[in-house]
């Protein structure tokens, strides 16, 4: 499959087999979401053939394609043999008058229906539903009434249900809490049929995965076991041969020594020999691996005060589109001391956004409109200077303007170089700093952020959900700069690797309306998970 001259992969020949979960892996642009659609047959291969199962559940990407639809009904479309029978049953039962042969079709339309388990239909989508934490009271609700993090997992149980025989996972961690994540790799853990998952979320990938498909040097090939087990496999044949081609290399060299000292005298059967082992010798072509690592460090340009920020009785509600007042935080208390790491983790609709912009709302240069408070007191500490990260960050970036340019106007005094520097970190290569910012991906929108606060160097990160539009590389390399930043950190995240690894500090939000409260513990994840498991024996 190529692109005009961009080709992203040829003469790939794969088989994935039955009983065994792939991770499709690659850097941003490779193909993986091309050569998905290839496997389901949304797009022809431009050379090859692809042979498919008869039942394959597919992960549609669209959140608004089914808004008319009730949520039971999406998730019937799945099996869509299952769909079409009860679609044209109902129309033959809305006729004024039946034919023989609309009685004939009838009894076809039914047998369809019993061999497809149509009769347990709405109860096997509901136990679906439920498993993926769609209530009961929504179930008959229009898709569009849902939010975009629900209608996810509604169109995740799209996919599984009708018993598919192979399972097409398009990024199926994108808007789901950990609770929710650790629900989908139980759940694909224990299915029998194939599953193959594009993911940027590597502790996903570790725990689900038996093989791993890795698109890179415009081929694809599989390694046993997850991401992790790839990458070590990967990286070991890459040394290897390189090594053999720089021993060839000096042999060759050798050769052409003693061909060039040679050739013109009387050993020239010797030179043709030598000749013929230069020919033997050439080098394994290795292609470019498309792999491209960001380098992020955060830096301070002057420490915090020791008291970074104190909170206290903070309140914050909304009011709803039908006149109630939903509550969302209600009398939290707390202080930050500089260089505490706090990982903000819960549900997805929990508040945890609304946490972080109400502490937002008197921030020191923060320029956001949407952040507020309904009572309660926010303190922040000497100097505090703050780098936000907001997880909608579609009007944090002005339009109409190159990305060096609107990266420029965060620090006049810096040269051109110093800009160019800081985009090449992250990836924006020669000309790609003067791509209008109209034309950003999300992943690269996400980049220029980090670009922003790095230039900017604050001695505070407040970051919310920055992993989604990044790609492996770049939420490893965010992984480590944020270990290694000296300032303080809020972050929202539902990346279990982020959570253990970076946080020193939980603020769990937990419950439903009438008990929700969120538990403040200071100290890193794992002690969390042995607190939770010690209070559950």
């Amino acid at each position: 499959m190529r692109y005009g001259s961009k080709l992203l992969f040829e003469d790939v020949s794969v088989t994935f087999t039955s009983g065994r979960r792939y991770g499709l892996t690659g850097p941003n642009g490779a193909g993986k979401s091309t050569f998905m659609k290839v496997l389901t047959g949304e797009i022809e291969p431009q050379k090859g053939s692809v042979v498919r199962p008869r039942k394959v559940g597919v992960l549609k990407q669209n959140q608004y394609e089914f808004d008319e639809y009730r949520v039971i009904d999406t998730v019937i479309m799945g099996n869509k043999a299952l769909w079409a029978a009860l679609e044209e049953r109902e129309i033959i039962y809305n006729k004024p008058e039946m034919t023989d042969e609309d009685g004939s079709r009838l009894g076809e339309l039914e047998g369809i229906v019993g061999d497809e388990n149509g009769y347990e239909a709405e109860a096997n989508a509901a136990v679906l539903l439920q498993g993926l934490d769609i209530p009961d009271e929504l179930h008959e609700r229009k898709m569009s009434e849902l939010q975009g993090g629900q209608k996810v997992r509604v169109l995740l149980a799209q996919a599984l249900f009708g018993d598919p025989q192979a399972l097409l996972l398009d990024e199926p961690t994108n808007y789901l809490d950990l609770e929710s994540i650790h629900w989908l790799q139980d759940f694909l853990i224990r299915y029998n049929g194939t599953v193959i998952t594009i993911s940027h979320d590597r502790h996903f990938l570790n725990a689900v995965c038996t093989h791993t498909a890795d698109i890179d040097y415009e081929t694809i090939i599989t390694y046993n076991g997850g991401y992790d087990d790839m990458v070590l496999q990967k990286t070991s044949i890459r040394t290897r041969i390189e090594s053999q081609n720089e021993q060839r290399e000096k042999k060759i060299a050798q050769l052409n020594d003693f061909i060039a000292r040679f050739s013109a005298g009387t050993r020239s059967s010797q030179v043709n020999s030598r000749k013929k082992e230069v020919e033997r010798l050439a080098t394994s072509e290795l292609a470019r691996s498309n792999i491209a690592r960001p380098f992020i460090r955060f830096e301070m340009l002057r420490p915090s005060g020791k008291n970074v920020l104190e909170f206290e009785g903070v309140h914050k509600s909304y009011i709803q589109k039908d006149g109630k007042v939903e509550h969302v935080i209600n009398n939290f208390t707390a202080s930050v001391m500089r260089g505490d790491k706090v990982i903000l983790m819960g549900r997805n609709g929990q508040g945890k956004t609304t946490l972080l912009k109400a502490l937002l709302a008197n921030g020191p240069g923060i320029e956001e409109t949407d952040v507020s408070i309904d009572s309660g007191t926010v303190k922040w500490g000497h100097e505090v200077s703050i780098g936000y990260f907001a997880q909608d960050h579609t009007g944090s970036i002005q339009k109409g303007m190159t990305a060096a340019d609107w990266l420029h106007q965060f620090d006049p005094q810096a040269t051109k170089e110093d800009i160019r520097g800081i985009l090449g970190q992250m990836l924006f290569r020669g000309e790609e700093g003067m791509k209008k910012t109209d034309a950003l991906s999300g992943g690269e929108a996400a980049r220029l952020l980090f670009c922003k606060i790095m230039l900017q160097k604050p001695n505070v990160l407040v970051l919310d959900e920055p992993t989604n539009h990044l790609d492996l590389e770049s939420i490893n390399a965010l992984n480590q700069a944020i270990q290694k930043y000296e300032g303080t950190v809020f972050l929202v995240t539902h990346d279990q690797d982020l959570i253990e690894e970076a946080g020193t500090r939980i603020w769990h939000f937990e419950g439903g309306p009438a008990n929700f409260h969120i538990t403040d513990h200071k100290g890193p994840y794992e002690e969390y998970e042995q607190k939770l498991a010690m209070a559950s024996k």
